[in-house]
């Protein structure tokens, strides 16, 4: 990969998925690991912030590597989530601010028809 490659990171419920793509959009490298789930009640799953990012960070490192490649290399990163969490960045701290984030495990109601 000698021309560069993109990082594609998928953030999702129960953990984060890297892949390294190369030019040609072919996979050159993957890792996963999962984090913590807590379930405060019924319906919803919170993170610890800290935890996310720390496996996150190492999932990319282990990509990467799997990929043989190193940070250098990387032209672009590609992010998606659940879009059912919400974080607060604490600006002053440059960190996320101290708590979960949380997210619904359960879908809407169901829409009536009629």
């Amino acid at each position: 990969m000698s021309d560069g490659c993109i990082v594609a990171i998928d953030q999702g419920t129960t953990g984060s998925t890297v892949l390294v793509l190369d030019h040609a959009g072919s996979i050159r490298g993957r890792a996963y690991s999962e984090f913590t789930q807590y379930y405060p009640k019924a319906g919803w799953v919170e993170h610890d912030p800290e935890e996310v990012w720390v496996v996150t960070k190492s999932v990319v490192e282990a990509a990467l590597k799997d990929a043989g490649t190193d940070p250098e290399k990387v032209l672009a990163i590609g992010i998606t989530n659940q879009r059912e969490t919400s974080l607060l960045w604490h600006r002053g701290m440059a960190a996320p601010w101290p708590g979960p984030s949380s997210g619904r495990t359960a879908g809407p109601p169901r829409c009536a028809t009629g």
